[in-house]
């Protein structure tokens, strides 16, 4: 058994020992102990400039089919062509088999999808994690079957923004996604009514700072808006209608309110509804 050496001198020429993987003498070679002991530093660095050091690989990950334990193999530049070549068949041989079954081949897609879903609408990692295992379950509950995958994962990052309260209409995902509205909702009709999901209506006060800020009005007309919301829930004017174009009009109508110069229609644009709907809405807002 190689073991390490205390010894500081060569017991066949009392020459200079070096030590290292090997302790060997300077002056006649002689090796006198083995240390295959790795002296360098157990961490690893996932992030960047050396930050977030780990002493065990990546974290697991629900936004990935195999919660990110597969292997990658990575690309260098510093390589021959050849060598290059041959890296490059067996990342494509590796690839396909991590992929074991045509359930693993959706769930890739689908997750793919939905991260970029949620880094085009800007969302938390937490909504992304959330989707794919909504995405899991309703694969699971055999809900995919003769619909488009992705509807399925437009409309679980829908169900998710809808049960963690963040405010994002069907337009909004629809306009990012690669399926069509009619796809996304028939997919979150199947999730709502097969696995039950727990939504209820939306709060039109959660689109309030979003538009105000995308109208570019003050602080003051965000507030009024707001108490706008508080009193047409009072009176019940929200039930029944578009929670994003109800926000919308107590928007209008505060900046109204306070002289503001905002059309109607510049208002019906950032909740996705009409300059109708919106009217229809304000006249009933402002009635004693």
């Amino acid at each position: 058994m190689s073991q390490v050496q205390t010894v500081t001198t060569c017991p066949e020429c009392n020459g200079r020992l070096e030590a290292g993987e090997e302790t060997f003498c300077n002056d006649c070679g002689l090796v006198v102990a083995e240390d295959y002991l790795d002296r360098g530093p157990e961490w690893r660095s996932f992030g960047e400039e050396g930050e977030n050091r780990e002493r065990t690989g990546a974290p697991l990950t629900r936004a990935r089919h195999d919660r990110g334990l597969s292997t990658e193999i990575g690309r260098s530049k510093d390589l021959s062509s050849r060598k290059r070549r041959q890296l490059a068949r067996m990342r494509r041989q590796h690839n396909r088999a991590r992929i074991a079954s045509k359930a693993d081949r959706n769930r890739v897609y689908a997750f793919t999808e939905i991260r970029r879903l949620v880094s085009s609408l800007e969302l938390p990692q937490s909504i992304r994690d959330q989707a794919c295992v909504l995405f899991e379950s309703a694969q699971s509950a055999d809900l995919l079957r003769g619909r488009s995958l992705e509807g399925f994962a437009a409309a679980s990052v829908y169900a998710v923004c809808r049960t963690a309260a963040v405010s994002r209409t069907v337009g909004e995902i629809a306009a990012v996604a690669r399926a069509s509205e009619a796809e996304l909702k028939a997919a979150y009709d199947a999730l709502n009514r097969e696995l039950g999901l727990p939504t209820g209506p939306i709060d039109p006060a959660e689109y309030i700072g979003r538009f105000a800020s995308e109208l570019d009005v003050s602080s003051a007309i965000e507030a009024r808006s707001r108490e706008f919301v508080t009193d047409g829930r009072t009176r019940g004017l929200i039930n029944g209608r578009n929670p994003s174009g109800f926000a919308a009009t107590c928007l209008y109508a505060a900046a109204i309110e306070a002289g503001r110069d905002l059309t109607q229609r510049e208002a019906a644009a950032v909740a996705g509804v009409t300059p109708v709907t919106l009217r229809t809405a304000y006249y009933d807002l402002i009635e004693d």
